[in-house]
């Protein structure tokens, strides 16, 4: 491979993938990687899962009447946060960055890498008429007007290293399967709504709004034009 422009990162389309072998990839990336390693931008869908983070708390896995038995697997991970779902027709895209590195921007800290993933993710329900906001101390996005007012649609889960490096990212839902979200509580909040963009009527290609957020990641992150590769894990 040729040597990569300075902050152009690379972004991968993996399809439908299974989280757990994904997971693994992250991680032996994330081992691998040295000051030269291009950042990169994994863009996946998954089967059914939940996934826990680090300080989750089992009692936010539901049980009792009127929750459904399922076979959903559920995987503990070493990302922050409580307890949340992936499952077919979200957005899931992982940050594999070096927020130590000088970019363009310049280098990032955790707390303003958290900010541009969120307003990433704002403009680009902007761009489909949809208002979203930030709510303090409930990482995520979440529906800023309208009856649904305070649902969340979008969902943050990292890991930063000691040396800067990260792992985990970010999902958009666009039209889902919303049951499993009720076996939850949603990163741990008690009866919080979660919606998707075709419950609040947008009805957008799943394949277009990956590409839409990893633009709006690219941009608010300074990482460059993304460099082409083949679309597997490395």
């Amino acid at each position: 491979m040729s040597t990569p422009a300075p902050g152009a990162a690379i972004i991968r389309e993996l399809g439908r993938v299974e989280y757990e072998p994904t997971f693994t990839a992250m991680r032996a990336f994330t081992d691998a990687r040295t000051p030269d390693t291009p950042d990169e931008l994994w863009i996946v869908e998954h089967p059914p899962v939940f996934t826990l983070g680090l300080g989750a708390d089992r009692g936010h896995l539901l049980a009792g009447p009127g929750i459904p038995a399922h076979a959903i697997p559920i995987i503990q991970t070493d990302r922050g946060g409580e307890v949340t779902f992936h499952g077919p027709g979200q957005v899931v895209i992982y940050l594999l960055m070096d927020l130590r590195r000088n970019k363009p921007g310049g280098k990032l800290y955790a707390r303003q890498f958290v900010t541009k993933i969120e307003q990433a993710i704002i403009d680009v329900l902007a761009a489909y008429d949809l208002a979203g906001e930030r709510i303090a101390g409930a990482p995520g996005i979440y529906v800023a007007q309208g009856p649904r007012k305070g649902a969340k649609i979008a969902a943050l889960g990292l890991k930063v290293r000691g040396n800067g490096c990260t792992y985990h990212g970010v999902s958009l839902n666009v039209a889902m399967d919303l049951s499993p979200f009720s076996w939850i509580n949603p990163c741990g909040y008690s009866g919080l709504e979660t919606v998707d963009m075709r419950t609040m009527g947008v009805d957008a290609a799943l394949a277009d709004v990956q590409q839409a957020l990893a633009h709006a990641l690219v941009c608010q992150l300074a990482v460059a034009e993304p460099l082409p590769e083949p679309n597997a894990i490395p």
